[in-house]
């Protein structure tokens, strides 16, 4: 039987964590029927992409700040979509019968 050539993790990483930190994300990863390592590798790279965007400048040319600028300052137009969503009854409110 052929071997599957597994990618070799480069960059080991330890931390030390209580006992407490460990059992929930323990039990977080269970939920999500993930590997420890896989939950915290997931939940590490999630919010180190957050810090980055938070503060990564947003570059553009004067033209296209331009049209930025006024597609915000337009005036709002209602989504029809939008519109009847927000209209709807909640399902639990839906059903209800007077009292």
């Amino acid at each position: 039987m052929p071997s599957v050539a597994r990618k070799k993790k480069e960059h080991p990483l330890s931390m030390r964590l209580p006992a407490t930190d460990i059992a929930i994300i323990d039990r977080a990863a269970d939920l999500r029927g993930r590997s420890r390592t896989d939950f915290v590798r997931e939940a590490a790279v999630r919010a180190a992409e957050e810090v980055l965007m938070e503060s990564t400048p947003i570059r553009m040319s004067p033209k296209g700040f331009d049209a930025f600028m006024a597609a915000v300052a337009a005036p709002a137009k209602a989504v029809p979509e939008l519109v009847a969503v927000l209209k709807r009854k909640v399902p639990w409110e839906a059903g209800e019968t007077k009292r």
